[in-house]
Formats: structure tokens, sequence, C-alpha cells
């Protein structure tokens, strides 16, 4: 066998320990589907009707709004599973799981892999729940076919890029405590850009952050591809902020794994 079928197989096995870990705490994968759902109801149901009303629209109301919020509380849901395998990656650093790995003749890539793979599947769940639950609150998108397919590679290589960043965080903290509280950030970025509200209804100091941050064309491109809303450059923007947080957190995930534990 070549060294990249070694690579693939030892990345298969990771994949199937990763299930094995799922199954057997399921009320971690449940807690990461039930955040963005609670947020979706919690804003479609409370506050629906009134920033619905501000959206400026002539449908306005609760209806216009789950439209609006639904792109959002999609990229919450990938910040959700990325922050879950933080918590992964820092539970096998801290069980000495990972220092055994080192040891073993196993592809390096396929342990961090392994975690990326069963992270972006998990979201996939996530992500397909979210839908569900906003159609059966009122979201009704207008994507044709293509758009659905762009959609998905759009959705998959954020997924990949929050992913990669967080098993990196997941590698450097101290604690398993810690991985929890690293990542929380990435759950606020969606308020702080145009995931809840337009960005121009925030203060001129804030609404420059919201409109420079990588997940506000992200959410732009998907509520675009959704909705037919205009999309300008966010796609080349959000692809870009993507490919970019996907080479960094690999390198620094790899780079921290490689590296000799006695030093």
């Amino acid at each position: 066998m070549s060294s990249l079928s070694y690579a693939v197989a030892d990345s298969a096995t990771m994949l199937r320990r990763n299930f094995r870990h799922m199954q057997r705490y399921p009320s971690v994968t449940l807690m990461l589907i039930g955040v963005p759902v609670t947020f979706l109801l919690l804003f479609v149901y409370v506050f629906g009707g009134t920033l619905g009303a501000g959206l400026g629209s002539i449908e306005g109301g609760r209806q216009q709004y789950v439209n609006y919020v639904v792109p959002g509380i999609l990229a919450m849901a990938l910040a959700a599973t990325a922050q879950g395998t933080a918590i992964a990656v820092a539970m096998d650093m801290t069980e000495g799981i990972i220092a055994r790995f080192r040891t073993m003749a196993i592809s390096r890539a396929s342990v961090l892999t392994g975690h990326v793979l069963g992270a972006v599947l998990q979201s996939v769940l996530a992500l397909a729940v979210v839908l569900v639950v906003a159609l059966l609150v009122g979201f009704r998108p207008n994507a044709t076919f293509a758009e659905w397919l762009a959609l998905t590679g759009v959705l998959v290589m954020f997924s990949l890029a929050l992913t990669w960043f967080t098993v990196a965080l997941g590698m450097v903290a101290k604690s398993v405590e810690s991985a929890s509280n690293t990542p929380m950030p990435l759950m606020m970025l969606p308020f702080l850009g145009s995931g809840f509200v337009p960005t121009d209804s925030m203060p001129p100091g804030l609404r420059w952050f919201a409109e420079y941050q990588p997940f506000t064309p992200f959410i732009e491109t998907v509520r675009g591809l959704l909705l037919g809303t205009p999309i300008g450059n966010s796609a080349l923007i959000a692809t870009a902020w993507g490919a970019g947080i996907i080479v960094l957190g690999y390198v620094w995930a790899r780079a921290r794994y490689d590296r000799d534990p006695t030093h």
C-alpha cells in the first residue's frame, strides 16, 4: 500500500472511533443541535414580530424575520459543532490518547483528520435538523437546485474552516474546561454580524467590525443562495476567509501535534 492509502485507511479508523464516541455520549450531539434550534425558536417566536417589522419590508413581521434569521442560525450551528470538536480534542490530549497515538505506526494526519471528518458529518446533521425546524416554523427558501448545491459547498467549506481552527484550539488548551470556553467567541460572531439584524442598523464602530468579520460574508452568501438576495462580492470574501482559516487551523494543529511533548 502507498503512504496515501495508509493515511486514508488510518483516517477511516479514526473516524469510526469518533463515531463510537458520539454513540457513547449522545447527549453531547443533542446539546450541539439543541442550542441553535433553541435560538431559532426564541428569535422567531419571542423577538420575530418586532425585529421583522424593523426590516423595512412590506411583508414585515415574524414571517419576514424567520427568512432573515435562518442563515445566522445555520452559522451558529456550525460554530456550536466546532466548539464540541475543541472539547473532544482536549479530552484526547488531557487523557493521554494523543500521546499514545504519537508513538504508534499510524499516519500523523489521520488522528486530526478523523476528528475533522467526524465534526463535519455532525455539522451536516445539525444543519439538517435546523433546516427542518425552520421549515416547520415558516422558513420559505426559493433556491434552485444549482443554488442548493452551491449552498452545500459553502456550508461544508465553512464547517471545515471552523473545525480545523477549533482542533488547533483543543490541542493548545490546558484543560477540557478551557477548551469549552475558548471557542465561545465563535458563537457570538453571528450576533455581531448580519446574522440577526442588518449591519446598517448598528452604531458605526460595531458596524465596521460586523461588516469585516468572517461570519458576515458567509451569512450573506448563504442568505443570497437561499432567498435570492444580492450576494455581491460576499461569496468571494467568504471563500477567501474559509480558505485562510482552513490553512491556519491545519498548519497550527499539525505543528502542535508534531511537536515533541517533552519540549
